[in-house]
């Protein structure tokens, strides 16, 4: 580790004597590695969903099926 622990590439020990607190503590010092900025914009509007069509097969076909063996 001491050999490829560089400024460009750092190495981060997590103690992960608790799983879910480790990757809970890995995601948080992660995100807080990136430096963003909230974007400004305006909200985005979703359309109205279409009816379903009725002529929608009710098995679904695969052109790239591999065939059952065993």
């Amino acid at each position: 580790m001491l050999a490829t622990d560089t400024a460009d590439a750092p190495w981060y020990i997590v103690d992960a004597n608790d799983q879910r607190r480790a990757r809970l503590n890995c995601i948080s010092h992660l995100l807080s590695l990136i430096d963003y900025k909230p974007l400004a914009g305006d909200a985005h509007t979703l359309p109205k969903q279409r009816p379903q069509s009725d002529n929608t097969p009710d098995v679904p076909t695969f052109r790239n099926l591999v065939p059952q063996r065993y």
